[in-house]
């Protein structure tokens, strides 16, 4: 969220008092990400220590900060569990916001500074605890299971639709409609393919793992000392192994190496393992398609927001781009029949 939300310091100060026993001293926004249901903050508190505070609106699925938390105390440094409640929760609440606490570690996104291949090696053994991490029933009993809905699809159609036919005031909206007219025969294209590869994947027997579900440069935390976190655990998914490692090789882990380099470094961690084709081109496409139909619900969808719009439609139009999401999609799916 790059927009203050309509949230005063007061309440925020209240609960972390009431919650967590802290005496804050400054409240500070920070513009980062771009899901527009999560906000972040700095805390400053009057024992010294600096914290990140994340408000999370909407579907917010306990797992999230369980699971971390889990593989945390279980020997996996790279993730950043949640700062327990005076009662020992892992996150609290502050309508219509769920409320989670870490310590405040700083650093950058994969982005802003790309994973070295030392480090690339090191992520891939840190996802590979992950997937084979054993966990309890109950903490994964309510996290979704992969049903290769059509549910993005449909909605990208629709706002194809749309676009065709509607006229808009607001000048973000009505930029991005021209933009879905310019690009609705390739859209189409992508819909109707990733849907011939849901069907195949359907038809498999491809065994579900615990997935991250978005582990991609934004979601790693890379500190000036070289230190990395895996953050941002809110699409856990009980999938195949392929909806975690689509994200790599795809133009989605920074901008240091080439795709091919950051396969060789991250298996060299990861080790050898057989991938689906089709999971993988699967996973690669639907992506897109869900990144069209989500930044054009955002954008679409309410009159409000007009940063976090205007950065929904840089990152709509970024997969387009030579070099981007979809001709790297479509480069590795050549294996497959399609």
């Amino acid at each position: 969220m790059l927009e203050i939300p309509v949230l005063t310091d007061q309440r925020i100060i209240d609960c972390l008092a009431a919650e967590y026993g802290l005496a804050v001293v400054s409240v500070e926004f920070l513009p980062l990400g771009a899901d527009i249901n999560t906000a972040v903050y700095r805390i400053a508190a009057d024992n010294g220590e600096r914290y990140f505070l994340k408000l999370r609106r909407g579907d917010f699925s306990p797992a999230s900060v369980e699971i971390p938390d889990f593989v945390h105390h279980h020997g996996m440094t790279h993730v950043i569990p949640s700062i327990p409640t005076r009662r020992g929760a892992l996150s609290a609440s502050l309508p219509p916001y769920a409320v989670i606490l870490y310590p405040f570690i700083a650093g950058v996104n994969g982005f802003e500074k790309s994973l070295t291949d030392c480090q690339w090696i090191e992520f891939g053994a840190a996802l590979k605890q992950f997937h084979l991490t054993e966990f309890p029933g109950a903490l994964t009993a309510a996290i979704p299971r992969e049903q290769f809905s059509p549910h993005s699809r449909s909605q990208a159609r629709l706002f194809l639709k749309h676009a065709a036919k509607k006229s808009y005031a607001d000048p973000i909206a009505a930029e991005t409609a021209d933009f879905l007219r310019s690009k609705s025969m390739q859209i189409r294209g992508l819909v109707v393919l990733a849907e011939r590869l849901a069907l195949k994947l359907k038809a498999s027997s491809l065994k579900f793992i615990l997935c991250h579900g978005d582990i991609h440069a934004w979601n790693l935390l890379i500190t000036p000392e070289d230190d990395f976190y895996i953050v941002d655990w809110d699409t856990l998914i009980l999938a195949p192994k392929e909806r975690d490692l689509m994200f790599i090789g795809c133009g989605l882990g920074g901008s240091c190496f080439t795709p091919l380099e950051e396969e060789t470094f991250f298996y060299q961690g990861y080790g050898a393992t057989d991938l689906d084709p089709v999971g993988m081109a699967y996973y690669r496409f639907e992506r897109i398609v869900e990144d069209i139909a989500a930044f054009s619900e955002q954008i679409f969808g309410s009159d409000e927001g007009g940063e976090d719009k205007r950065q929904a439609l840089e990152y709509l139009k970024s997969n387009f781009k030579t070099g981007g999401a979809i001709e790297l999609a479509y480069q590795s799916s050549g294996r497959i029949d399609q």
